[in-house]
C-alpha cells in the first residue's frame, strides 16, 4: 500500500494481526493457595511485608492468611508436638510421617486367686 508523499515506509495493515505470545500465565482457580512461605517465628513480620509486596505484582485480589500448621504438615501446633513428644509422628525432610502403633498386641496377665 503506497501513497503519495512519504511512501519510503510500507504498511503492513492487518497482515498478521494475530500477534506473538507475550509469556507464560497460569490458570489460577478463586481461592486457590497462590504461594507458601515457611518461617521462623521471628521473622514472621517480614514475611508478611514481602508477600504484601508480592502481592502487587499480581493481577486481581490477594490475601495473606497465616497458618496454625505445623510448617507444610497437616497437624496443627499443639497437635505435632504432642506426636512428636508420642513418638507417633517422624521428619520427613518439610513433611511428617504418621507411625501408626503396629506389632505384638501386650496380652494382660491374669491374676491369681
Amino acid at each position: 500500500m503506497l501513497s503519495c508523499a512519504g511512501a519510503d515506509r510500507l504498511q503492513t495493515g492487518m497482515r498478521h494481526a494475530f500477534g506473538k505470545p507475550q509469556g507464560v500465565v497460569a490458570r489460577v482457580k478463586i481461592g486457590q493457595i497462590l504461594m507458601s512461605v515457611r518461617c521462623k517465628k521471628a521473622h514472621v513480620e517480614t514475611t508478611i511485608e514481602a508477600l504484601r509486596r508480592a502481592k502487587f505484582k499480581f493481577p486481581g485480589r490477594q490475601k495473606i492468611v497465616i497458618s496454625k500448621k505445623w510448617g507444610f504438615t497437616k497437624y496443627n501446633t499443639a497437635e505435632y508436638a504432642q506426636m512428636r513428644r508420642e513418638g507417633t509422628l517422624i521428619t520427613d525432610g518439610n513433611q511428617a510421617k504418621y507411625v501408626a502403633k503396629r506389632g505384638r498386641l501386650v496380652v494382660p496377665e491374669e491374676k491369681d486367686e
